[in-house]
């Protein structure tokens, strides 16, 4: 379930950080560009944040 949540959050925030750069301020990529670094980091260090956050909500690791 955790698997699922980091992975909607990502996409979301990656969405809608587009359409807000597209429609509000062309500054928004920076967010685009902060959620892709943190998934990228993640990767290499098995490490991100959300999860910390959901597992202190009782939010159980996917199988």
């Amino acid at each position: 379930m955790k698997n699922r949540i980091v992975r909607a959050v990502a996409g979301s925030f990656i969405l809608i950080s587009l359409l807000l750069a597209m429609y509000v301020n062309i500054n928004w990529l920076w967010f685009t560009t902060f959620v892709g670094a943190n998934l990228l980091q993640s990767a290499f260090t098995k490490w991100c944040l959300l999860e910390d956050i959901l597992k202190n909500f009782g939010i159980k690791e996917s199988n």
